[in-house]
């Protein structure tokens, strides 16, 4: 039986579905976590507390396991852990991307740096120490134009700056969430669609799960995920640059295996700009929306890849399918969402999962990284997902605790 070493923080939204895809390929699964598991004293070495702030003193935790009972692949489900499997992998001589290849994607600006040295279409950018270096870059680089942290996720910290008066504010802002010391990323702003790329890199070639389309505007000021659907609407010949852009970023960062998730934008002339890629999967829970050939997840091929198991490549399998993740809108603290019931009988939704529980702080965007949950939906075109999705979060009433939302205040998704 295969040894498969997961590294799940306790944040992720992901461990339940890599869990089941490893007990699907018969792997033994040993846990990996920022804390100690409720049953770590019954697993013994099948649950290790790893420091996840410490990448060097993770590895070496890793390589110690190793040498007690060898593994098979040390998988990372979420970007806090992607590039100590990297390293981890390197040091025991399992299949995976170079670490410094990884390390890449959690840096903003080395990606930026990588992708223009290549030759692919990037926005203007400049790197800075501070919120007052940051206004000048704005000036330098022209609004409209963004200001980020080099190492978040899930939209976290990223502001769209339209004038002197929004980069003073806004600079300021974004170097609190990055935190005292941390340099930020100022890059122009680029207009179109967002597009995803799901995709799986083995032996360096990049093969394509699935596009996502982003119906809704991210044009700022904050940018919050919310709808992804596939099949993409877009023609096949948007798709092919798509595609072609998505296999030339992972080649020039230097990614040689693994799953990816790439972030890209479509201008109006049908230009294709990546704007980032993870070296991961994509994020939450949102790949429940994704099935592939027959009835496949995309934890299945992930784990199995990471196994040293043949991949041949899969599509999306049946009728068009998607997600839409909640933002949080208003802060406050959580009491109760009404209205599950009621979006769960809209045709076509097959679940709704709430991930913020009664109490929970609600902090929107940008200082925030939680979604309140997560509808999925399946329907024959992705218009009607699209559409499904639309009314199911109309459904959604989100309740605050009175004493935190002036007397009860309310907002529908």
């Amino acid at each position: 039986m295969p040894r498969l070493l997961l590294l799940l923080p306790t944040t992720t939204y992901r461990a339940a579905d890599f869990v089941v895809a490893a007990e699907r390929a018969g792997a033994e699964i040993i846990v990996g976590s920022d804390r100690r598991q409720a049953l770590a004293d019954d697993m013994g070495d099948r649950a290790l507390v790893l420091p996840f702030d410490q990448p060097e003193a993770a590895v070496e935790a890793i390589v110690s396991l190793n040498e007690r009972a060898p593994l098979d692949a040390v998988l990372a489900v979420d970007d806090q852990g992607v590039t100590i499997a990297a390293a981890a992998s390197a040091r025991l001589g399992l299949v995976a991307s170079p670490e410094r290849a990884v390390a890449r994607t959690r840096d903003k600006a080395a990606q930026r740096r990588r992708l223009t040295a290549a030759g692919l279409d990037q926005p203007a950018f400049r790197v800075v120490p501070d919120a007052d270096a940051a206004v000048r870059a704005a000036l330098e680089v022209g609004f409209p134009c963004v200001v980020k942290p080099l190492d978040r996720s899930a939209s976290q910290g990223v502001l769209r700056l339209d004038d002197v008066g929004s980069a003073l504010h806004g600079a300021s802002r974004v170097a609190r969430i990055a935190g005292e010391g941390a340099p930020l990323l100022v890059e122009a702003f680029v207009p179109g669609v967002e597009v995803a790329v799901e995709g799986l890199v083995v032996r360096g070639r990049t093969a394509v799960l699935a596009v996502w389309d982003k119906p809704d505007p991210l044009d700022g000021p904050t940018f919050p995920e919310t709808i992804y659907v596939t099949p993409s609407r877009h023609p096949a010949t948007i798709l092919r640059a798509v595609q072609r852009e998505t296999a030339r970023a992972v080649t020039a960062l230097g990614l040689t295996e693994g799953p990816v998730h790439v972030e890209l934008r479509v201008g109006d002339g049908g230009q294709v700009t990546v704007l980032e890629v993870a070296a991961r999967s994509i994020g939450g829970r949102c790949s429940k929306a994704l099935r592939l050939e027959g009835r496949t997840s995309l934890e299945d091929v992930i784990v199995a890849h990471a196994l040293g198991r043949p991949f041949e490549g899969m599509a999306h399998e049946g009728p068009a399918s998607g997600v839409m993740m909640l933002p949080v809108v208003d802060e406050g603290v959580l009491d109760h969402v009404d209205g599950v019931e009621d979006a769960l009988a809209v045709p076509g939704v097959t679940a709704v999962d709430l991930t913020l529980s009664a109490g929970s702080p609600l902090v929107p965007l940008p200082e925030g990284d939680r979604y309140l949950g997560f509808i999925f939906a399946r329907a024959l075109s992705p218009g009607e997902v699209e559409l499904r999705l639309r009314q199911a979060a109309g459904q959604l009433q989100v309740r605050r605790r009175p004493d935190q939302a002036g007397g009860g205040a309310t907002h529908s998704g």
